[in-house]
């Protein structure tokens, strides 16, 4: 029988708040050991993902000020989830097919969760997370 994306996910995702500056995140980020935080609203709905790339690319890179940058101004269309009662392989056909290596985990409107290439690496056979990697990074 399958895994559950819930069985297999790093639970208890911190976000960071859509009106938070982007030095705030990439604080948290150093602070959590994590490449990327879900963005979520004043309504506690998920918003987007920021990862330390976009904080290098979209306002190092640009001359941004990240005191005065919004995560909310990083976050572009609706965000790739998947449902926490999902089986763990459609996660993988999700994440190959959006080509990110992770994924906001939902329940209902409710951020549970964030699966990542690791958390399925443990938990699939080793030819489908080769697979995985070989999409996303092709």
């Amino acid at each position: 029988m399958s895994k559950t994306v819930r069985e297999i996910m790093t639970g208890d995702a911190e976000c960071i708040v859509e009106n938070e500056s982007v030095l705030t995140a990439a604080e948290k980020m150093a602070r959590l050991d994590v490449g990327s935080l879900p963005i979520c609203g004043m309504d506690d709905r998920l918003k987007g993902m920021l990862t330390d790339r976009d904080i290098v690319v979209k306002v190092l890179a640009e001359g941004k000020d990240p005191k005065q940058t919004k995560a909310s101004d990083l976050a572009q269309g609706k965000p790739v989830t998947i449902g926490a009662d999902d089986p763990a392989e459609k996660a993988l056909r999700t994440m190959s097919e959006h080509k990110v290596r992770r994924l906001p985990v939902i329940d209902g409107q409710d951020l549970v969760g964030v699966l990542s290439q690791g958390d399925l690496a443990r938990a699939l056979g080793r030819e489908q997370v080769g697979e995985l990697l070989e999409t996303i990074s092709a």
